[in-house]
């Protein structure tokens, strides 16, 4: 078992931390918020007064911060502490060149580097049945595996450094995109006089089948857990996928890839967290997109 120092102890960190703890690491944690601190600490992670002090006699590192700036600089003030053969892991959902500088960071340092964003949401860390996307050399890798699998089930090496934030953020636009097709979709059956039911139950077995529908359905009843039935309550916030979408499209200005659906994605979450709902669950993007509806017209 490892000695795993936890920067980063909000709704994402804090479970993964304990899942950590569970898995039986030694497992130190730091993070701004006291809450966050407190509800770490009743889980059995060890609370550090710094950062600093929290990485003293670490064999692994894992940060889980809320922008690529955080994690440059907490890289920064971290890495040049750390002992030799520390093991960076950045679990952030950060952009690509920010991961590619505190890799760089590790690298002056001679420290092993991973950058391993993940899917799944608060369930999913909660469950340990994260997917982590890691980017990094095959050896950081290697090293890191076994940490990662006590947090997740899926854990996919993606390539080098950046690769894994590569990978989220083209996954997560795939999934902004598909959900507004999904919740489209329901709010034109709606309209027709069509039941969810009768939607979910062709769609969920032919063409329109996808992970947004089937698991997620951004309508009460289909399916049980999805926050639709639970007044959106957010497994993962409008403003955390509007969050992914411009990093996506800065990704896009960035290499001239053309992305027009998932810019126009990134407009319409905007307006969705600009009203006052960014702590919704992305799935509440229906809601949105019934307010912009014409009266119906049904006669």
């Amino acid at each position: 078992m490892a000695k795993v120092a936890f920067i980063g102890l909000g709704n994402m960190g804090g479970p993964m931390a304990d899942n950590l703890v569970k898995a039986g690491h030694q497992v130190t944690g730091f993070d701004l918020v006291p809450a966050s601190c407190e509800a770490a600490k009743a889980a059995g992670v060890t609370i550090a007064p710094s950062a600093a002090v929290a990485i003293k006699g670490a064999s692994v590192v894992i940060t889980m911060l809320p922008a690529g700036k955080h994690v440059v600089s907490v890289w920064g003030e971290v890495v040049p502490a750390a002992a030799p053969g520390t093991l960076m892991i950045d679990c952030s959902t950060v952009d690509v060149d920010s991961a590619r500088q505190a890799h760089g960071l590790a690298r002056a340092a001679g420290l092993k580097s991973v950058d391993a964003p993940v899917s799944g949401g608060v369930g999913g860390a909660k469950a340990a049945t994260l997917t982590f996307m890691a980017g990094g050399e095959a050896d950081a890798f290697a090293g890191a595996k076994s940490v990662l699998e006590a947090m997740g089930k899926k854990i996919v090496h993606c390539g080098a450094a950046g690769a894994g934030q590569a990978a989220k953020i083209c996954n997560n636009m795939i999934l902004g995109i598909s959900m507004i097709g999904v919740c489209e979709a329901f709010a034109l059956a709606e309209k027709l006089g069509l039941s969810h039911q009768a939607l979910f139950d062709v769609a969920a077995t032919s063409s329109g089948q996808c992970w947004s529908l089937t698991s997620y359905c951004p309508v009460p009843g289909p399916v049980p857990a999805s926050p639709a039935n639970n007044d959106y309550k957010p497994g993962f916030a409008a403003a955390l996928m509007l969050k992914d979408l411009r990093l996506a499209q800065a990704a896009a200005t960035t290499t001239g890839a053309a992305t027009p659906l998932g810019a126009h994605a990134e407009q319409i979450y905007a307006a969705f967290d600009g009203a006052g709902n960014g702590g919704v669950d992305f799935s509440g993007i229906i809601r949105h997109l019934r307010d912009l509806a014409a009266p119906d017209r049904r006669t």
